[in-house]
């Protein structure tokens, strides 16, 4: 296969699905900043001007474990510092290399607590290249004024297909028939053995990933209802159910697509699995803390399901290594022992295709956020986003100033720039952190280091940027 090729032709299909491939909340975002009508206006007049910070130094980058080449194209085409590296770094390392980056790239295995962050002074965005934001604390992102960015849609299709292909195995018990011919040993049965076609599928969390498997599952012939805590429109034919021990009691295939909420810890346990069918399966391809393991185990051994799929765990290595057993997880030999137990790796999103996407999606993200200081789709700062200062606007500055978010902010910001013409100003805020963007006009050098210097003395500051 022709991987660039194929990963070219990704890049196109990403950039031409875009605004189809998300939620109602997120449409709305990206609408607001690739089909802003200000901005159309912006190309038929004059061409963006590509600005550059105030405090002049390279844009240094550290990516962790393995990001997509797309990714990494993307911020050095930008003329940025990149360093990657294939692996997470052990913690001492992370944090002397963390010291120096302006922005870092990461995945599931890096976690940025806030000790981590402390150390981080020029740290001032950070790209989580997969689905999830609960390895970096956001709180204490947003309180140092650090961006947090993340891909919450882009590996939706590539989780959808590998819960699909569970759902057959399971229901064909295929995981064992493979082990056993493996190991020399041949097992024709059919009995405990089912097609799919005309089961009913309970998805829990009908999220981006949940409504595309309510799709291809109706397209298999299963009928699909779904839970969730909040009221959505089904695709297709699939219904809504009020509770989730209403779907549990219907179900016989379950799929949970759920975050990493408290509310969500133990959402599948042992009272959980006494609603569940007799011979039904369970599969997990959410978070790791969502499913009681050892509930999982006796519910196994007893017979009250005929089989599970499990992707994510409660702990889980930091790379790849003989190191899935009881040291990591005290339930892991019995977990492994189980029949018709499909147990990945977190693959759910390692495709090819998956993998460009998110590497397109959050390199855009965080070029945009530094280059221009827009915040569309961060998940720990409020979205602010202004159209481009153009090439026929020379001497025009973009002031970017995160602040904490109390009474009487906006009047000392906008004293200090009330010597300039404000073309444009947006502000927002998120709990306790405030985001402020504003573009004025005919800024001499003397008069950027004044406005820094004055923004920076301020009590409210988090942090100051200028661009020009």
């Amino acid at each position: 296969m022709d991987i660039p090729g194929a990963a070219t032709k990704i890049a196109e299909q990403f950039s031409n699905s875009i605004s189809l491939s998300v939620s109602p909340e997120q449409s709305k975002s990206y609408q607001n900043k690739y089909n802003n009508p200000f901005r159309r206006r912006t190309y038929s007049s004059s061409m963006p001007r590509a600005l550059q910070p105030y405090v002049a130094n390279d844009v240094k980058i550290l990516l962790l474990e393995n990001i997509n080449q797309t990714g990494q194209d993307i911020l050095k085409g930008q003329g940025y510092q990149v360093e990657a590296y294939k692996s997470s770094l052990p913690k001492a390392e992370l944090i002397e290399k963390i010291k120096t980056a302006n922005v870092i790239g990461i995945r599931s295995k890096t976690l940025l607590t806030e000790e981590v962050l402390s150390h981080a002074q020029n740290l001032i965005a950070i790209g989580c290249f997969c689905i999830g934001t609960n390895q970096v604390d956001l709180n204490a992102a947003a309180k140092m004024g650090i961006a947090v960015f993340n891909s919450p849609f882009s590996n939706s299709r590539s989780v959808a297909e590998l819960v699909i292909s569970e759902i057959v195995a399971l229901a064909r018990q295929l995981g064992d028939r493979s082990m056993e011919m493996h190991q020399g040993r041949w097992n024709k049965v059919s009995n405990g053995c089912w097609e799919v076609r005309g089961k009913t599928l309970g998805i829990v969390g009908y999220g981006h990933i949940g409504s595309q498997l309510s799709v291809l599952a109706e397209a298999m012939g299963m009928s699909v209802i779904y839970y969730d805590v909040v009221n959505l429109m089904g695709m297709g034919i699939a219904r809504q159910v009020p509770t989730l021990n209403a779907l549990l009691e219907r179900a016989d295939f379950v799929s949970l697509h759920v975050p990493e909420l408290p509310e969500t810890k133990n959402l599948i346990g042992e009272k959980e699995f006494a609603h569940m069918k007799n011979g039904s399966y369970l599969l997990n391809n959410s978070r790791g803390s969502v499913v009681d393991i050892q509930a999982l185990i006796n519910a196994s051994r007893s017979g009250k399901i005929a089989g599970a799929a499990i992707d994510v765990y409660p702990n889980e290595p930091g790379g790849n290594g003989d190191y899935f057993n009881k040291d990591l997880n005290s339930w892991g030999e019995d977990l492994c022992s189980l029949k018709n137990v499909i147990l990945t790796p977190h693959i759910g999103g390692s495709t090819e295709e998956a993998q460009a996407a998110i590497g397109i999606e959050v390199a855009e993200a965080l070029k945009n956020y530094v280059s221009e200081g827009s915040t569309v789709g961060a998940v720990n700062m409020p979205e602010v986003n202004l159209r481009n200062i153009t090439l026929d606007e020379p001497n025009h500055v973009r002031v970017i100033y995160i602040h904490k978010n109390i009474p009487g902010v906006l009047g000392r910001v906008n004293g200090i720039l009330s010597q300039h013409n404000v073309d444009k100003q947006m502000t927002d805020s998120r709990g306790e952190v405030a985001y402020l963007m504003a573009d004025i006009s005919d800024v001499d050098q003397a008069q950027k280091k004044d406005i820094h210097d004055s923004l920076e003395a301020l009590e409210s500051r988090i942090r100051t940027r200028l661009l020009y």
